[in-house]
């Protein structure tokens, strides 16, 4: 059942509720990425997710790499930071609402998802109300600011951390945007609460794997404590959406800590930007 419009339960704490300063603020973040030139198309991007204030230099180099695209469709897929039994969930609402609009969620899109993921005997999208989660909606107000057609939502929050579930729906999104404008997002931070030195080495062997492109041996740097991204379920399921739709490149755009907002460096949270490219 689809109600309608979702509310934001984050505008004006993880970012700027004003419309106009918000708007302000997420252009200030895309004027300041210093981009060299990206060479191919544009498949999907790699963000993070934290308050604006912390993680938006970061996020402005994802997004300023698709400012001005038109998709018709974006899909964003985050993590879910609360408790939820199962693997895969979507807000169920008609569309999405920032202080910068409102944004319709693609009815046809999840129809047609949700029939390559029964397909594939994979699992059910899981409809929720009244979720608190962030990691999806923060990315919302740079779509909305960088992107210039009236693009669709097909909004995903993973919960599953294991291989075949995320490659399942990285097949089965592939199978539902083939043929449409589409942009893809991953939503993740990277390693939380430790001191810099060990999150630069956490982070950076974990986007040199992001950058190989190969999304399977991400799990066994989770699992080993080599590597870390909350949101490693969206971030993989996106690489293996990306890949199919015929992406040969990932580039890392930019990394940084919330250290290097904050001044303190004794526990911080790693944020990283990539773009995925389809190069031939």
């Amino acid at each position: 059942m689809r109600i309608g419009l979702r509310p934001s339960p984050i505008a004006g704490q993880w970012y700027e509720g004003d419309r106009k300063v918000l708007a302000r603020t997420v252009d200030g973040y895309l004027d300041a990425a210093q981009l060299h030139a990206i060479s191919g198309q544009v498949i999907g991007v790699v963000a993070p997710h934290a308050g604006h204030r912390y993680s938006g230099p970061v996020a402005g180099y994802a997004f300023a790499a698709v400012r001005g695209s038109a998709p018709d469709v974006v899909a964003v897929l985050s993590p879910f930071h609360n408790y939820h039994h199962a693997p895969l969930l979507l807000a169920a609402y008609e569309a999405y609402e920032t202080p910068l609009g409102s944004i319709p969620v693609d009815a046809a899109a999840v129809e047609a998802l949700e029939a390559a993921l029964a397909a594939a005997g994979g699992p059910t999208l899981t409809r929720i109300s009244n979720d608190p989660e962030h990691s999806l909606e923060i990315e919302l107000p740079f779509l909305q600011r960088a992107l210039a057609s009236k693009w669709r939502l097909l909004p995903l929050m993973v919960r599953a951390q294991d291989a075949p579930t995320c490659k399942g729906l990285g097949m089965a999104l592939a199978t539902t945007l083939r043929g449409m404008k589409a942009l893809l997002v991953a939503s993740t931070d990277l390693s939380h609460y430790h001191d810099q030195q060990t999150a630069l080495a956490l982070d950076r062997a974990l986007l040199a794997q992001v950058e190989a492109f190969d999304p399977e041996p991400l799990f066994d740097l989770e699992r080993s404590g080599r590597g870390s991204a909350c949101g490693l379920g969206a971030l993989s399921s996106v690489m293996w959406a990306a890949r199919e739709l015929g992406a040969d490149r990932v580039e890392i755009l930019r990394h940084a800590t919330s250290g290097d907002t904050t001044g303190d460096y004794s526990a911080v949270v790693g944020y990283g930007a990539a773009v995925i490219l389809k190069t031939q």
